[in-house]
């Protein structure tokens, strides 16, 4: 599952209009200029060449807005257009032209060795000769989402030559390309040493902790346990985040002391290191004795702090190896005599929550469904507690299959239904095709199309004619490709390939996505699907007034979030539902501390959407702390889900549409557990 996945819906659902889907889209004559590319943009046409001409020529805002489009629309035959314009005479031109090479570097469809090879020598001759620093400062940044050995290889050396300020740029997009897979091996890691002086900017120390933190070398250990101690809360929580991967036990003192943090978000990347320094423990335990001090962040949320639970959250996500069963038993333990004495319900009700998180992580230990079943004292629906642990029980370790699993597969709750999928799906067991194979024929599309998935992994051939079945209405049902190319691969093997490859021209850019991966994955040659535009009926959002503002009214308090005019259709979808009431009632279904808050799933399991899908558009707004953000499954599967971001992840700059930000009320945002209702969604004005 992606980090930030959201169901992949689409207009055409059933195979007609949805009403108010069809939108009266304008010719070319009838438009004029930037308004005649956005038209474009959000058609994903390239209007027979005429964008790539005005991205070429033109007044600079035209061809700074024709590059911003052919980003947006990540058509890898452009590449050469966009490079191209690396090499102009105005400054915006170059910087858009930069920008847009980072965007397509991230491109959901993969780009060929051949292209990445253009673009690293592309960049790299634009980096040498660039002279405004603005520009070169973009260009730094697409070398780092590129991430080939090139791109790694320059930035290295700017690291190396830089000052502290340019240095931290850059160590940030070394981090990045660590996180896209590239190898650090060669970055003198002792240049983090200086930029986390405590006279640096803040900026420049956020960079030296990001570049150790992603780089994970043992060589930056002695500088990670130096910068806990920083002033700034987000250089003190990479730090531990990198000590939790390089470090050892005896790092767990030093950690342990930032349990204590004041700033939530440090507390739980702490419990999150100190749960990682006690899976590599043999004998006594030091990281598993700091965590007891846990108990005195129940004490925090059983008197109304919400926030303080992110510690135990994280540490329930992590989980722990067996030895640390006593300390999540007394955790529990702690939680459910603080709850009769809880200072409101609502706190009671985040004891008890988290109560099961921690009953799941102990599932997980032994890969059988045993503690969530029993967990949250009357205060959790069976529900997610049974969703809980069936999802941990996939995640085991442990011996043996999850026939526990089995049983809950004809629950009457689908979200239960998927999660007893999830288990079987990762430790597969004979007694579950049949009831697999039941679900393939069900009413829940979601769930049938997980359940072709689980078909693959039991290597049931007996479902394959049902697997066909649901293949043949993936036209129609965009949001099932991916699991079910999953399990027509697995049952059928070579013979898929003809209906994968009637799916490479589908309008949908998800559904080509996936058969070009699974077809290239059949052939072990690579495969790429044509480019196709979206059709008349594709559903295009009013955009949104310009300064429009949301309110989101929760059970935590209230939260305003103001929209970016950058992105004024993405804007609009989230107006449009809004106003409709669509978000009533609909809950936070993820919460990961120090990373995001994720909501507007109706169904609350991850896997809904409003029945459409929308374009991406990627906008210039880095995701610092507080940012909203579109979750996606793919290209261009936007929908109703999305994110806060309670810390920076550049790595999601330039892949996630990043579209507005929280103004007031993020200490509710950083109150926000699993499970937290919305109750209402303002528009303003």
């Amino acid at each position: 599952m992606d980090a930030l996945r959201a169901a992949v819906p689409a207009c055409l659902l059933w195979g007609f209009v949805l009403s108010g889907c069809v939108r009266s889209v304008p010719s070319a004559r009838e438009a004029g200029g930037g308004e005649e590319i956005a038209l474009w943009e959000d058609r994903r046409s390239l209007a027979g060449g005429r964008l790539v001409e005005l991205a070429a020529k033109g007044s600079v805002p035209v061809r700074v807005r024709a590059l911003r489009a052919l980003a947006r629309i990540q058509e890898p035959s452009t590449v050469e257009a966009v490079l191209a314009g690396l090499g102009a005479a105005e400054v915006p031109v170059r910087d858009e032209a930069a920008f847009a090479a980072g965007v397509l570097a991230l491109s959901w469809e993969p780009l060929t060795d051949a292209e990445k090879a253009r673009m690293t020598e592309a960049l790299l001759a634009a980096e040498g000769s660039e002279k405004d620093e603005g520009v070169r400062r973009t260009l730094l940044e697409s070398l780092g989402k590129l991430a080939t050995p090139g791109a790694v290889k320059r930035l290295t050396e700017r690291f190396s030559e830089g000052n502290p300020e340019v240095a931290g740029r850059v160590a940030v997009a070394l981090g990045v390309a660590a996180r896209r897979g590239a190898s650090l091996a060669e970055v003198p890691l002792e240049r983090a040493a200086v930029l986390l002086q405590s006279g640096q900017p803040e900026a420049s120390r956020f960079g030296g902790a990001y570049l150790l933190a992603s780089a994970k070398r043992f060589e930056g250990l002695g500088m990670l346990r130096r910068c806990l101690g920083d002033e700034a809360p987000d250089v003190r929580a990479l730090c531990a985040k990198g000590l939790g991967d390089v470090g050892g036990p005896e790092d767990a003192a030093v950690v342990g002391r930032l349990l204590g943090d004041e700033v939530p978000r440090v507390a739980a990347e702490a419990s999150r290191a100190l749960a990682k320094l006690a899976s590599r423990c043999s004998g006594d335990c030091t990281p598993l004795d700091e965590l007891r001090a846990l108990t005195s962040q129940v004490g925090r949320v059983a008197r109304g702090d919400s926030a303080a639970g992110h510690a135990l959250l994280a540490l329930a996500q992590q989980g722990l190896p067996e030895a640390g069963r006593p300390v999540l038993v007394a955790l529990r333990r702690a939680l459910q005599e603080a709850t009769p004495g809880a200072a409101s319900e609502v706190a009671s009700g985040d004891l008890m929550n988290l109560d099961c998180r921690l009953a799941a992580a102990l599932d997980r230990q032994t890969g059988a469904l045993d503690e969530a079943p029993r967990c949250g004292g009357g205060w959790v629906r069976a529900v997610r507690r049974l969703s809980l642990g069936l999802r941990e029980v996939a995640q085991s370790k442990g011996r043996g299959g999850a026939s526990s699993a089995v049983q809950y597969l004809s629950y009457p709750d689908t979200r239960v239904r998927l999660a007893a999928l999830d288990a079987v799906a990762s430790r597969p067991v004979p007694e579950a095709a049949g009831p697999v194979r039941a679900l393939l024929e069900g009413e829940d599309l979601v769930e049938a199309a997980a359940a072709a998935s689980t078909a693959g992994k039991l290597k049931d051939a007996e479902a394959l004619p049902l697997v066909r079945a649901l293949a043949e209405r993936v036209p129609g049902e965009p949001d099932m490709a991916g699991p079910v190319a999953e399990g027509l691969v697995a049952l059928a093997g070579k013979d898929a390939e003809p209906v994968l490859r009637k799916w490479l021209e589908h309008p949908h850019a998800n559904v080509r996505r996936v058969a070009a991966e699974s077809l290239s994955g059949l052939t072990g040659q690579p495969v790429r699907a044509a480019h196709v535009e979206s059709p008349d009926n594709a559903r295009r959002p009013e955009p949104a007034p310009v300064g429009s503002t949301l309110t989101f009214r929760t059970n935590k308090g209230d939260f305003t979030v103001a929209l970016d005019a950058e992105a004024p259709l993405t804007s609009g979808n989230l107006v449009a539902l809004a106003r409709g009431g669509y978000f009533r009632g609909i809950t936070f279904h993820r919460v990961v501390p120090d990373f995001v808050a994720q909501g507007g799933d109706p169904r609350g399991d991850g896997e809904g959407g409003p029945g459409y899908s929308i374009r991406c558009e990627i906008t210039r707004r880095p995701y610092g702390r507080a940012v909203l953000g579109m979750a996606l499954s793919g290209k261009d599967t936007g929908g109703s889900q999305f994110f806060f971001t309670y810390s920076p992840q550049p790595h999601l700059d330039g892949r996630y549409t990043a579209f507005g930000e929280v103004t007031r009320g993020m200490e509710v945002v950083d109150r926000l557990l699993e499970g937290d209702t919305i109750q209402e969604v303002e528009v303003s004005p």
